[in-house]
């Protein structure tokens, strides 16, 4: 299994506090969406989920992942923009 680098990391404000966190690959990604995720459960969670875990496999391209992930993120309120 692969970690799936994505090519840029994605930044997302996480806890309570809201500390940045920057998320590089898919296995970190996973990691996020299946702890205590705002918005686990919706389609473009669900779909953030199996991108990454996929791109984890090398079925799919890291930054295919990356692109499920930000949307989850940018649904969920914690991407930094």
């Amino acid at each position: 299994m692969v970690q799936g680098w994505f090519s840029k990391p994605v930044e997302v404000a996480v806890g309570i506090a809201g500390s940045i966190r920057h998320v590089s690959n898919a296995q970190q990604a996973v990691e996020l969406l299946t702890g205590q995720w705002r918005g686990a459960g919706s389609a473009l969670h669900g779909a953030a989920v199996r991108s990454c875990r996929r791109a984890m496999s090398g079925d799919v391209p890291a930054d295919n992942a990356r692109d499920a992930f930000v949307s989850a993120a940018r649904e969920a309120h914690v991407l930094v923009e």
